[in-house]
């Protein structure tokens, strides 16, 4: 997948390096709601055997992270996952982040939009989710123009790094492939 100079593909192994330094050059701002990926990520070793499983999750298809690379500078600018994968339904939910250093561009916006219309194609999800926190409203922003609506806030869902219990949006999305609605 690609737009403007910005590519997308699924993560792999051999690009640890550079996952490595997209995490550690957001860690701070990571930690609350990537924890998992921040805490698998802390050294450059860790990285790698993490990576190495999530090719082994993909190969199990039961996540698949899209890393969006700037071509002009070759360096990892943002992640859009596909986690918590229920093929019976089917569903998914959806994530994302973006570099500081490219906030405000869009970037993230147009990637979710293409990684959604190819898992679609591909996966033929029925429904996708979103979880975001109300005062995330770059999150917000992203998980709205790519069509989600909220379906309703759960209390006190969700523990952070720091230990504090907060309270999430949740956003779904729903595809009728009959009407061909998606």
């Amino acid at each position: 997948m690609q737009f403007k100079n910005y590519k997308i593909s699924l993560l792999e192994a051999s690009q640890s390096v550079a996952f490595f330094n997209l995490i550690e050059h957001n860690r701070a701002r990571l930690e609350d709601f990537f924890a998992g990926t921040v805490s698998r990520t802390q050294t450059l070793e860790e990285t790698l055997q993490y990576c190495k499983l999530i090719e082994q999750r993909i190969e199990d298809k039961t996540y698949f992270p899209f890393i969006i690379i700037d071509e002009k500078t070759h360096r990892f600018v943002g992640l859009v996952d596909v986690k918590n994968i229920d093929w019976n339904i089917p569903k998914a939910e959806l994530g994302s982040f973006i570099d500081k250093d490219y906030e405000g561009l869009g970037i993230v916006t147009k990637a979710t939009e293409l990684v959604i219309n190819t898992i679609i194609e591909t996966h033929r999800f029925k429904k996708l989710l979103c979880r975001a926190s109300s005062r995330n409203l770059g999150s917000v922003s992203v998980i709205l123009k790519n069509g989600f609506e909220l379906e309703g806030t759960i209390r006190r869902d969700y523990k952070t790094t720091k230990g504090e219990i907060v309270d999430l949006n949740y956003y779904g999305r729903i595809f009728d492939y009959k009407n061909k609605e998606y």
